[in-house]
């Protein structure tokens, strides 16, 4: 499984298909020269998750925790 595939079903995992609703549809996890990002739709600018996958699935779990439009 690749590294944009094992982010994607984290998110998936802790915000759920039904809390995710179009959100997680259209999300966009990448990676570029900053770091890993997420771009959600609704949202101007893609949020910064961090250098390493670790990092990533660490500020996908506060961001589901706080909601921010996955939930």
């Amino acid at each position: 499984m690749d590294t944009d595939a094992g982010l994607k079903e984290t998110l998936l995992r802790l915000v759920g298909e039904e809390g995710c609703g179009i959100a997680c549809d259209d999300a966009d996890l990448y990676q570029d020269d900053e770091g890993y990002k997420l771009k959600l739709c609704g949202f101007l600018e893609p949020w910064k998750l961090g250098t390493s996958e670790a990092e990533a699935k660490t500020a996908l779990v506060e961001l589901a925790r706080m909601g921010f439009g996955m939930s």
